[in-house]
C-alpha cells in the first residue's frame, strides 16, 4: 500500500496530469482545488485511465480552515504536491494582489499544517522564470536568480524563499523545488489535456485552437531576436514527463531518510525550440496548418533560455524522453476532442 498523496490545484493542467501518475504509481490521490481555472469533468478523465477516481474536496487553500478540515477528514497524508497558483504572467502584471495572496497564502497555509498531521514533504511547483534572462544557456541550477519581470515571477521566488526559511528554522519537513521550463502536450488517451478558461494565455492552446479555427491566427510576438529565426526560443517539456518527475520527486523525499531537506532541480528537455520551430512541428506532426503572423514584441519575452536537466537526469533518474512531434499530435488530438462540434 503506497502513501496518500494530497494534491492541490489537482484538476488544473499540470496537476491532473500528475495524478494519473500518482495513481498509477499505486499512490492514494486527495485533490483539493477551488475550480477556478479547471473543470470538475477532469475527474472523469483522471477515472478513464486510472481506474480510479480521486478523492476530491472543492476549497480554497487560501482558506487555513477549509485546509485543516481536509486534513482532519482525510488522515495520514505523508506528503504534497503544490499546483494550487495562479500563472498568468501578464494577469499577473494588472492584478498582482490576487497573484501574491492566492500563490503566498497558499503555500503559507500549507507549511504551517504539515507538521501538526505529520506531512513529511512537499513537492513545490516552481518555475524557470527565477533565471530571468539568462546570461548563458543551457541553464543548470547554480545560475543567479535575476529579479523577477512580473508578479507571478516574484511569487514563485519569494515561494522558494519562504520554503527555504521555514526548513532553516527547523521545521520538520522535507521540499523538492521543481522549477519547469515550458509544459505543453496533452495524455495520449486525450482523456485530459491543457484547457484554459476563455482565450488561451499559453502558446501551444492557441496553436491547436487556431488549427481548429477557433481562433483566426497566432501571432507570433517579434522575429527580430538573435535566435536563428529571429523568435524567441524556449524548452518545451511534455507535461507527462514532467508529470512522472513529481512521483521520483515524491518517491524520494518519502522513502529517502539521508536526502537533503530541501533540493532544487530544473526540469526540460535541455533543447532549445523557438516558436517558429514549434508552429512548423505541429503542421509536420499533423497535416494541419495553423495561420499566422508576425506582430512586434511582447514586453517581458525573454529572448532565449532552455535547462540544463543533468542534475534531474542523474539524481532523480528523470528524463525527458517524448519527441517533440509527439507530443503536438498528443495536444491536437485533445483539441480535437473537446473542440465544439460544427
Amino acid at each position: 500500500m503506497k502513501d496518500k498523496i494530497l494534491v492541490t490545484g489537482g484538476t488544473g493542467y499540470i496537476g491532473s496530469h500528475t495524478v494519473v501518475e500518482l495513481q498509477n504509481a499505486g499512490y492514494d490521490v486527495v485533490i483539493i482545488d477551488n475550480l477556478s481555472n479547471s473543470n470538475i469533468e477532469v475527474l472523469d478523465g483522471i477515472e478513464a485511465i486510472t481506474g480510479k477516481r480521486p478523492v476530491f474536496v472543492q476549497g480554497d487553500c487560501t482558506d487555513i480552515n477549509t485546509l485543516r478540515k481536509l486534513l482532519e477528514e482525510n488522515p495520514g497524508i505523508k506528503g504534497i504536491i503544490n499546483f494550487a497558483a495562479s500563472k498568468a504572467v501578464g494577469e499577473s502584471v494588472q492584478k498582482p494582489l490576487l497573484y501574491y495572496r492566492n500563490n503566498l497564502n497558499t503555500l503559507v497555509n500549507l507549511l504551517d499544517l504539515m507538521p501538526e498531521f505529520g506531512v513529511k514533504g512537499i513537492v513545490f511547483s516552481s518555475s524557470c522564470t527565477v533565471y530571468g534572462e539568462p546570461d548563458v544557456n543551457p541553464i543548470d541550477e547554480t545560475a543567479p536568480i535575476k529579479p523577477a519581470t512580473s508578479p507571478y515571477g516574484n511569487t514563485k521566488q519569494i515561494s522558494e524563499e519562504i520554503i527555504e526559511d521555514y526548513i532553516a528554522s527547523g521545521a520538520p519537513i522535507k521540499s523538492i523545488i521543481l522549477r519547469y521550463f515550458n509544459p505543453i502536450g496533452a495524455h495520449p488517451s486525450a482523456c485530459i489535456g491543457e484547457l484554459p478558461l476563455g482565450v488561451p494565455q499559453n502558446l501551444v492552446p492557441y496553436l491547436t485552437q487556431t488549427a481548429a479555427g477557433i481562433r483566426k491566427e497566432l501571432t507570433v510576438f517579434g522575429n527580430d531576436y538573435n535566435t536563428p529565426d529571429g523568435s524567441c526560443i524556449r524548452d518545451y517539456i511534455d507535461v507527462v514527463d514532467l508529470a512522472k518527475a513529481h512521483v521520483i520527486a515524491m518517491k524520494r523525499m518519502l522513502d529517502n531518510n539521508d536526502t537533503d531537506q530541501v533540493e532544487i532541480f530544473n526540469l526540460g528537455t535541455g533543447r532549445g525550440l523557438s516558436v517558429l520551430e514549434l508552429i512548423e512541428s505541429f503542421e509536420r506532426a499533423t497535416g494541419v496548418k495553423v495561420p499566422h503572423k508576425i506582430g512586434p514584441r511582447r514586453a517581458g519575452d525573454i529572448e532565449k533560455i532552455w535547462a540544463a536537466p543533468k542534475k534531474a537526469n542523474e539524481v532523480l533518474g528523470w528524463v525527458a524522453n517524448v519527441p517533440v512531434d509527439e507530443t503536438m499530435k498528443n495536444a491536437w488530438a485533445w483539441q480535437c476532442k473537446v473542440s465544439p462540434k460544427k
